[in-house]
């Protein structure tokens, strides 16, 4: 976390809104606001909002709703021309880098996954078509308030953009051209997240063994100066983490002062040119 919030501090211009029960970090940047709120207060706004009954046992359920959380706290989003949903394991680039002016003037929704709608980044333009575009997945009331994860974020948000997903490129290139949604959409793999399921920039599962965080910008051992929007942990926590034991919140909060580190999977550490 306390690498997560160092990273958000870099990008002063893009804030960030977090509910939680856990108390607030010491040291949390001025762009990271921290609201104290329960787990079944949270639910209980949920519901109240979308005018539903939502009321899971596992938290994770929480995940389903990402595509409605524009429409959920509408009321913070004021004079805000995006909106976004995403995940805490991940260690933020320069996104302004990434997400320039100029691309952001063209679409009302950008993905960094070429085929799927990605949860632990997507960014939504402000509009009231966009905040409440959620509403046409099907039977999304019945999904929200049952017990079960969907992945409704990756799967049927997504499907509302990329229709037949699975077609061979040239076909499904073909088959958006008739899709409103899907033309004022951004579908680009970012790169975010190496050693899962889709290949590399040059094609191949040769993935980057070492990513470094300098000042604010993120690169890596494989692809030389190329700057990355944001790295996901998440395939390392399922991988060559699993059987680590976690560093002490003092030594990671340590880390995050100094102006450059190395994540591999050996854990984090100070990087030194």
């Amino acid at each position: 976390m306390p690498l997560f919030l160092e990273s958000c501090r870099r990008n002063p211009d893009i804030n960030w809104l977090l509910f939680s029960d856990c108390g607030t970090p010491s040291g949390l940047p001025d762009n990271v606001c921290v609201e104290p709120i329960s787990y079944e207060g949270y639910c209980s706004l949920v519901s109240q909002r979308l005018g539903i009954t939502f009321a899971p046992a596992n938290a994770y359920k929480l995940c389903d709703i990402k595509p409605a959380l524009g429409y959920i706290h509408q009321d913070r989003l004021r004079g805000y021309d995006f909106w976004a949903f995403g995940d805490l394991d991940v260690v933020y680039g320069r996104l302004r880098t990434y997400f320039t002016a100029e691309r952001l003037a063209r679409y009302e929704l950008y993905s960094t996954h070429a085929r799927r709608v990605s949860g632990h980044l997507c960014l939504v333009r402000n509009t009231s078509r966009m905040r409440e575009l959620f509403m046409k997945m099907p039977r999304w009331k019945e999904r929200f308030m049952d017990q079960e994860h969907h992945a409704l974020d990756e799967g049927a948000f997504s499907r509302l953009f990329l229709w037949r997903k699975n077609f061979p490129q040239p076909l499904f290139k073909l088959v958006g051209l008739f899709n409103p949604l899907r033309r004022r959409s951004e579908f680009i793999e970012a790169f975010s997240t190496p050693d899962g399921c889709i290949p590399w920039i040059d094609g191949a599962f040769r993935f980057p063994k070492r990513w470094y965080w300098e000042d604010g910008a993120l690169t890596n051992d494989r692809d030389g100066s190329r700057e990355f929007p944001y790295f996901h942990f998440a395939i390392w926590k399922r991988g060559a983490w699993a059987e680590r034991t976690a560093p002490l919140l003092e030594t990671v909060q340590s880390l995050a002062c100094r102006p450059a580190w190395m994540i591999d999977e050996s854990g984090v550490s100070e990087y030194v040119q």
